[in-house]
């Protein structure tokens, strides 16, 4: 099968340092902190007091008072990013084959927050009052489901739900469908909205979180003292098209996605393998999947989660799969600015990763103090910088092993 050529078009995204691409870039580029002290619930008594919230978000004027009030927020962070991306991209669906345009969505954890509020009612009202908008509300499809609705997107809608990994899979799945030619056009990404009780109050008990409280050493990937990811929301949406179907419109090119690589380590519920090797197989198999050498490789937006074993672990898949080019590129993580958006992340940071290339803009590691031996690369410390990054990678890793890598390469017309 012919395997045709897919080039980024349109951006959008809602994260904790922007309300669109562009605000959370140039954030990014300014190294802006969005970990802050949790407002979405009292968190008195908690280990955990900081996370990484979207900020002033407001879906009435996008989406309508009531549409707003029948989606999750999850739900309205992807919808809102989708229709960022559609305009941005500048693309019609009414000039287009509705039927071969697709979404792929992905959210870890869906509407978490619905249900702890309905299990509540639930519980003190009794539950046939439970509310008839739980389900379709709730279920982690729904943002793709509704997409799709709000967009006119007929063809294939699917959702991957791998954790940290998911916004990776819905990236690299709709890169490959649209190459071997079942769709010519995808939106796709992540979104999440967790930073709920239940979710902080698990996440602290398996010792996963950061209990940090100075906001500017919370999120420090790849540094000695880091001590646990913090918990972010958003969404990050991408509008890929076949390249000839993209040139025929006239339309702006950020990127053009090259290579996918998704395998799983088999090894443990949360824990990656100590030495990095799914991750490095992941790396290893993006960059045969879009014909590039290691050395081709200018920068790698990490997964870098601020815990011990996923910045150690990764460090060493680096190593692996590059050799001594290891040292030469550079590989920063953007978590530090945004925290951990679960399954949103590898869809923001797939975002940050084509403007990137097409800005020639690498993003810092912000807040990086005490360097680590294990963790000896270029992580870009403190402040971005200027370079010509021609190809990059985007990694996401996530609990039950997932491991996934984006290969993109800069567009030249």
């Amino acid at each position: 099968m012919e395997r045709r050529r897919v080039v980024i078009t349109g951006l959008g995204a809602v994260t904790p340092v922007g309300l669109t691409a562009p605000e959370s870039w140039q954030a990014v580029k300014d190294g802006v902190c969005g970990v802050a002290p949790i407002t979405q619930f009292d968190p008195a008594g908690m280990k955990v007091q900081l996370a990484a919230e979207v900020k002033g978000f407001d879906p009435e004027p996008l989406l309508g008072r009531q549409e707003a009030r029948r989606m999750g927020r999850f739900t309205q962070f992807a919808v809102a990013a989708a229709k960022e991306a559609m305009a941005d991209a500048a693309f019609d669906i009414e000039k287009a084959d509705a039927d071969r345009c697709g979404v792929i969505i992905s959210s870890g954890i869906g509407g978490l927050s619905i249900t702890e509020a309905e299990h509540d009612k639930g519980k003190e009202k009794g539950w046939d009052r439970v509310s008839p908008f739980y389900i379709p509300t709730g279920i982690c499809n729904m943002a793709a489901g509704q997409v799709a609705i709000h967009t006119g997107f007929k063809g294939m809608c699917t959702c991957p739900v791998t954790a940290c990994a998911g916004g990776t899979n819905a990236v690299g799945d709709a890169f490959h469908y649209i190459r071997d030619g079942y769709a010519d056009v995808m939106l796709c990404g992540g979104t999440e909205a967790s930073v709920t009780p239940l979710a902080i109050g698990g996440f602290t008990s398996m010792k996963a979180l950061s209990q940090a409280a100075d906001p500017n050493r919370a999120s420090i990937p790849f540094d000695a003292q880091r001590s646990g990811f913090v918990l972010g929301e958003g969404a990050g949406v991408l509008l890929l098209e076949e390249l000839e179907h993209a040139l025929a419109r006239g339309a702006r090119i950020y990127a053009e996605m090259a290579g996918y690589g998704a395998t799983c380590d088999a090894y443990h519920m949360t824990a990656p393998l100590p030495d990095g090797s799914g991750g490095a197989k992941a790396m290893a198999m993006a960059l045969r999947d879009g014909g590039a050498a290691p050395e081709d490789v200018d920068y790698i937006n990490a997964h870098g989660t601020s815990t011990h074993l996923n910045d150690a672990g990764e460090t060493a898949a680096v190593k692996t799969v590059f050799g001594k080019h290891a040292y030469e590129l550079a590989m920063s993580s953007t978590k530090s600015m945004t925290g951990h958006m679960l399954g949103a992340a590898g869809a923001v940071e797939a975002v940050f990763t084509a403007l990137t290339l097409h800005d020639g803009f690498i993003p810092a590691t912000i807040n990086y103090q005490v360097p680590d031996p294990e963790c000896d690369l270029d992580v870009v410390p403190g402040t971005g910088r200027s370079a010509d990054v021609r190809c990059a990678l985007s990694n996401s890793l996530g609990f039950g092993g997932h491991n996934g890598s984006l290969l993109f390469k800069k567009w030249e017309a």
